[in-house]
């Protein structure tokens, strides 16, 4: 039961920083012994403190004033000299801010983040994220399981809202496609300067029995290597009432940015309502998480929407030239190795893994 828990809680806090990724993916084994609970103790002590070290910029609702050291630019050049020339097409992959995040992710360590960094670019030149279009996953849309909210928080950031307990669908291909053309759509939309967003997790009707662990993995799997350092904060609004106990036991290991980054939300608790009121304007949030909005998901308003967002988007990808895995011989990459490439239905979960999925 304790392992279930720790999957389905991880299964919302992916996007956050390796320390906590670690803390969630290896629970079940850290807490074997009370030796085993200290070394990893000491090592997410260890990891605060380096990267405190590294950067002493302020860090509030993951909104990071980016002002470089010469240390952390250094280290910057180092992953792009390592990861060597790239076409037009992948160049915007390593940006100073996109570099960056891929070091956060991995602690500053120069040949892990461009080891990272160069999977990402394997995986986008061959499942292809940014041409994924509304036609091919619009059923797997129709319940508002996942969408982009008309609303902003206040640095102007996208929401992504989330509702588990509307799940349509048994395909984990068919899911993570969904996922993947949702944060591609998030990503799109940041505003300039901004390389986070937000979700709005609504616990309404949700159960255990909405947890599909195959699932789970694979959306960790392309959310923690592909997605890096993408989530500013989360809101879990009316979460189950195991949530937040095991959010406790995690916390005091756990950064401030990491800490910050999890804020839970209840209906009937007016203090944890006025986070709702600090960061949005109410008159533009739904109904359904406290606001004054009250039209709700509408899936052809929201089809329109995102059939825009595609026009714009397959318009920019005309001006830039197609990157092929042959002519970037360090990116080879065997087709085994592209996640979600196999359909695979929630009742195939007994199945082993494939090489590279989340233990």
């Amino acid at each position: 039961v304790f392992k279930l828990y720790i999957d389905t809680v991880f299964s919302f806090f992916f996007l956050f920083d390796f320390s906590f990724y670690a803390f969630l993916s290896s629970s079940s084994l850290c807490f074997r012994s009370q030796g085993q609970f200290l070394k990893l103790r000491c090592f997410l002590e260890s990891s605060q403190g380096n990267k405190e070290a590294m950067n002493p910029n302020p860090v509030s609702n993951g909104f990071v004033n980016l002002l470089l050291t010469e240390e952390e630019k250094g280290k910057i050049e180092e992953v792009r000299k390592l990861v060597g020339p790239l076409p037009e097409k992948l160049s915007s992959f390593c940006s100073d801010d996109a570099v960056l995040r891929y070091l956060r992710a991995r602690n500053w360590h120069v040949k892990k983040a461009a080891k990272m960094l160069k999977e990402t670019l394997k995986w986008r030149l061959q499942y292809k994220p940014e041409e994924i279009c509304w036609e091919e996953i619009a059923d797997e849309a129709e319940t508002g399981k996942i969408y982009r909210s008309s609303c902003v928080d206040k640095h102007g950031r996208p929401v992504l809202v989330m509702r588990p307990s509307v799940e349509n669908s048994k395909s984990v291909k068919g899911q993570i496609r969904y996922l993947v053309y949702c944060m591609e759509n998030a990503v799109q939309n940041l505003p300039p300067g901004e390389e986070q967003m937000v979700w709005m997790i609504d616990f309404s009707g949700y159960s255990l029995a909405n947890v599909s662990l195959r699932t789970t993995r694979e959306t960790a799997h392309i959310l923690q290597e592909h997605y890096p350092e993408r989530l500013s904060f989360a809101i879990l609004y009316n979460p189950p009432k195991f949530f937040e106990p095991f959010w406790m036991v995690a916390k005091p290991f756990l950064e401030p940015k990491t800490r910050n980054k999890v804020k839970f939300v209840y209906s009937d608790d007016p203090n944890t309502k006025q986070i709702m009121e600090e960061n949005f304007d109410m008159d533009k949030i739904e109904t359904a998480f406290g606001g004054n909005d009250d039209s709700g998901f509408n899936i052809n308003k929201h089809s329109e929407r995102m059939k825009e967002d595609d026009k714009k988007r397959l318009a920019a990808l005309e001006d830039n030239p197609s990157a092929s895995l042959e002519s970037l011989s360090f990116l080879s990459v065997s087709d085994s190795a592209r996640p979600g490439s196999e359909d695979v239905s929630e009742d195939d979960e007994h199945q082993p893994r494939r090489n590279g999925s989340i233990p």
